[in-house]
């Protein structure tokens, strides 16, 4: 494989390249007779606990010196490390776009016989298997930690004024009505940053849009347009119960307003506590599922792998590799990125939560989870950027334009992508005819439903998705 392709795809472009061949080697043993395992994790707000960790492992095993790094802009380093061929053993990255490329570029080892695998909670392997352009045989990462995104609200004014917590979208907006007819701001944004407008839409499209939306698109299934109608109308209903002008406030300015009881909600993830706490670190916070459905039995946590361990195909001590995963995975370890960062562990078990989750438990317990759309869409697409500009069109048809754009970009940016993924299905619809016809041929018969299916639907699928694809 050129070299060129491989670093298209390291600097974040589209493209598909298999860079197996080209890897070279890491884990290399030290002159202290230690095997040294490199960790190389993307979030520099959690360097004091992996330093932490680091510590606790050298000063716990001979054999091993572990090594974390957590750079700043962690993804532009590794990138740029790929290029060179400079490989850590392990990265810890989140499960986005960025682990959908180096798992399309088969960079990434399978872990399937890591035995900490059966102690994660099978809605975060799913998450991960969705974020596989094609279907692949294996695991290629350990889910660690996840974020929760949905409504965060002020405890101590809910309870004073009798305020109760919406399970349904009607629910909620009479509560925003109330809220406001009591002469409180019910939200407030901070969607001058632009990034911060994913947040509703996320949370919303939990309900309202399915987890593989984006793969159907992929596959020349069906549309944005199709999907994400009643998410974006639902978003553009919240700026009624919002602050003047919201794209006139950062993130920052919004998570100041909510500590100083300026807004009685605030729609944002979990990773906006600390911040808040910042401000006021007496306030009494807690949170609740978006319901952006009129069933409450639709209701799910949006949350997904926040941070993730994958071993680079190369690494030459994988059994060492797998040590320091085992050592990650101990309850006292889960136990104190928990308490540092407030996170949601990916690992089964009785671990105390922090006090602002207790009204998505119910949920977390019970694997009841969507992930964020958002990690499905490639950066350079800008969606964020899409959503706010959206939400500051006050035209009749706006919708129809954001929609159309949405479909018209998400072509723009992944025509690679797209063409992989209808070629794949199209040699898998192939070798399924094939299949059924080989079985029918074995059986000697078969009835004229089946016969139908195989001779008939199957080759007319085949032939649309060729078409769909060659328009």
């Amino acid at each position: 494989m050129k070299r060129r392709g491989k670093a298209a795809l390291c600097l974040g472009m589209t493209g598909v390249m298999a860079v197996g061949t080209m890897l070279s080697g890491c884990g290399k043993e030290q002159t202290n007779g230690k095997v040294k395992i490199e960790v190389v994790q993307y979030k520099p707000e959690a360097v004091d606990v992996f330093e932490e960790l680091e510590k606790k492992f050298n000063e716990t095993h001979d054999n091993i010196e572990l090594v974390i790094d957590s750079p700043n802009d962690a993804m532009t380093i590794l990138k740029t490390r790929f290029i060179r061929e400079d490989y850590p053993d392990i990265i810890g990255i989140g499960s986005d776009v960025n682990y959908s490329n180096f798992l399309d570029s088969d960079m990434l080892m399978d872990i399937s016989d890591f035995d900490g695998l059966d102690d994660i909670k099978e809605a975060y392997l799913k998450t991960d298997k969705e974020m596989e352009y094609v279907p692949m045989d294996g695991v290629y990462a350990m889910p660690y930690m996840a974020n929760a995104s949905g409504v965060l609200y002020n405890k101590d004014m809910f309870e004073e004024h009798g305020w109760t917590i919406p399970t349904t979208w009607d629910e909620f907006t009479a509560l925003c009505e109330r809220i406001e007819a009591e002469g409180i701001q019910p939200l407030y944004f901070g969607f001058k940053d632009s990034w911060t407008c994913l947040a509703p839409w996320n949370a919303i499209a939990a309900d309202l849009a399915p987890s593989d939306v984006c793969s159907e698109v992929n596959k020349g299934n069906t549309t944005f347009t199709d999907n994400y109608r009643e998410v974006a109308e639902k978003e553009k209903a919240l700026l009624a119960y919002a602050q003047d002008n919201p794209a006139a406030y950062g993130y920052n300015d919004a998570c100041t307003a909510f500590a100083k009881g300026e807004s009685a909600m605030f729609v944002i993830g979990s990773y906006a506590v600390p911040q808040i706490k910042s401000v006021n670190p007496d306030m009494n916070i807690d949170s609740f599922v978006f319901p952006a459905s009129n069933n409450a039995e639709e209701n799910v946590l949006n949350s997904g792998n926040d941070l993730q361990f994958s071993i680079m195909k190369n690494c030459e001590h994988k059994e060492e590799a797998y040590e320091v995963l085992r050592f990650f995975m101990e309850d006292e370890n889960v136990q104190s990125y928990i308490d540092d960062q407030s996170a949601v562990p990916c690992k089964k078990g009785d671990f105390e939560l922090p006090s602002m989750l207790d009204g998505m438990k119910e949920y977390i317990n019970e694997g009841k989870l969507a992930d964020y759309q958002d990690h499905h869409y490639p950066s350079e697409m800008s969606v964020d950027a899409m959503i706010q500009t959206y939400l500051l069109d006050d035209s009749k048809n706006a919708t129809d334009k954001f929609l159309k754009k949405f479909d018209t970009e998400w072509v723009r940016y992944n025509r690679d992508l797209i063409r992989k993924v209808q070629d794949y299905e199209k040699e898998n619809g192939s070798k399924q005819l094939k299949e059924g016809i080989r079985t029918m041929n074995k059986k000697g018969k078969t009835n004229d439903r089946e016969r139908t299916f195989l001779l008939i639907t199957i080759p007319v699928l085949v032939l649309f998705s060729a078409l769909t694809h060659y328009r």
